[in-house]
């Protein structure tokens, strides 16, 4: 079945002028990724299933005193453009960083969040060269395993802040591999974009 706007639009249950955004932004990409690899040529067909709501979703975990939401590794903007996007309707109040150490990427990036007029501020460095953020939300998608993973969302969080981490199968593997390194909280939702795809929530990350 096709996946497009108006199915993620019922899935998501977002506004018409979300929506009108959400399609500039994919119009954006498309036009932008012909010259720079934001995604991958073959994923183009199942953007909005597998990049837009596979996105989305994780600000359905925001909660209402979050103010500042950092995105690691934003690459093309997932999630944190769509983030940014969902949030100028839903949580004007919220800010959202992006960093991104690729300046073609972060290019992409800023003159998205300009056209669409984005509570987004965009930073061109490497994520452990970035001052640290003190985030409320740290959220990263298809970045790096946890072990490499924690210690830069750790260095970004807000004492009490969250980690959202959109993760795949292996991720209990990658919990396994941490051994005794990190404690945290962590609660895993399964996702609404794949069968075997999950939302790992993170809390009180600290290093053990």
């Amino acid at each position: 079945m096709d996946f497009g706007p108006e199915e993620f639009a019922a899935a998501a249950d977002v506004s018409r002028e979300t929506l009108d955004r959400l399609v500039a932004f994919a119009s954006e990409l498309e036009r932008w990724n012909a010259k720079i690899n934001l995604i991958s040529p073959k994923t183009l067909p199942e953007l909005w299933q597998r990049h837009i709501l596979d996105s989305a979703q994780v600000f359905a975990y925001r909660k209402p005193q979050d103010r500042n939401w950092v995105d690691l590794g934003a690459g093309g903007g997932f999630p944190g453009l769509v983030v940014a996007i969902l949030a100028k309707e839903y949580a004007p109040e919220m800010r959202v960083t992006l960093i991104e150490s690729d300046l073609r990427k972060s290019a992409f990036l800023s003159s998205v969040a300009r056209t669409l007029d984005l509570p987004v501020t965009v930073i061109s460095q490497r994520i452990e060269a970035a001052p640290p953020q003190g985030a409320d939300v740290v959220s990263a998608r298809a970045l790096a395993a946890l072990d490499v993973l924690l210690p830069l969302a750790a260095r970004h969080l807000a004492p009490g802040g969250r980690a959202l981490l959109l993760k795949g199968a292996s991720y209990q593997d990658e919990l396994a591999k941490l051994g005794g390194a990190w404690s945290f909280d962590l609660a895993a939702h399964p996702s609404k974009s794949g069968s075997d795809g999950v939302i790992l929530e993170i809390g009180a990350l600290t290093h053990a």
